[in-house]
């Protein structure tokens, strides 16, 4: 291989941003020399490569985003420990079949009975399917609502709400807001409603909520 085709591959693959296949070629390619691969095995194995290393990053970052105050999965859920739970429940829920077409969840119940933990769960489950999600307890994200709405940026704010496959609302009804907090917040919900999925936790009644 010459020096001006080596140079070129090089620049070509980071103008195109596949840092994985460029930090990866010149080793790999001294390797499938060496075993005889084919060219079209080189070209699987790189890409492949490419393609884990995105998706790994855009992980990562859906994780970030959707700021998870703890890492909580299903599988450390225990069932038993909740025998008013139905376990079929569960397992649709972790299906994610509620996101698909748009459905709320709410779980209701006293403390410590895992409410935070399964919402969590569902929240991370559905960030590992490729999902955005948002995690907010219900006084702070009302709190932020009333703040935007009184420098006029409500319905930004809304808007970048609303671009989440599922949001989790936790804590509803723990501590009481006023008629500005009710409209923000109302405003919130029926933008998203039918059109993506929330998922509330509270220990309230629903006519605890205010």
């Amino acid at each position: 291989m010459s020096t001006l085709v080596y140079e070129r591959v090089h620049d070509n693959l980071k103008r195109l941003k596949l840092a994985t296949i460029e930090s990866l070629l010149d080793n790999y390619l001294e390797i499938a020399a060496k075993e005889e691969r084919s060219t079209l095995e080189v070209l699987d194995y790189l890409l492949d490569q490419e393609v884990k290393s995105k998706e790994d990053r855009a992980l990562e970052f859906r994780m970030r985003l959707a700021a998870f105050p703890m890492e909580k999965r299903l599988d450390d859920f225990d069932v038993n420990f909740q025998p008013s739970l139905d376990p079929a429940v569960i397992r649709d829920l972790a299906s994610l079949r509620f996101i698909h077409h748009a459905e709320n969840v709410v779980f209701l119940g006293p403390p410590g009975v895992g409410k935070t933990h399964l919402a969590l769960a569902l929240g991370h489950e559905a960030v590992k399917q490729g999902f955005r999600v948002y995690y907010a307890n219900a006084s702070s994200l009302i709190e932020r609502l009333m703040k935007a709405n009184r420098e006029n940026k409500l319905e930004e704010r809304i808007k970048g709400l609303t671009k989440f496959h599922l949001l989790i609302i936790d804590e509803m009804g723990y501590l009481p807001f006023n008629s500005e907090g009710a409209h923000c917040f109302f405003s919130l919900i029926s933008r998203r409603y039918e059109k993506s999925s929330t998922i509330f936790t509270s220990n309230k009644s629903y006519g605890e909520w205010g």
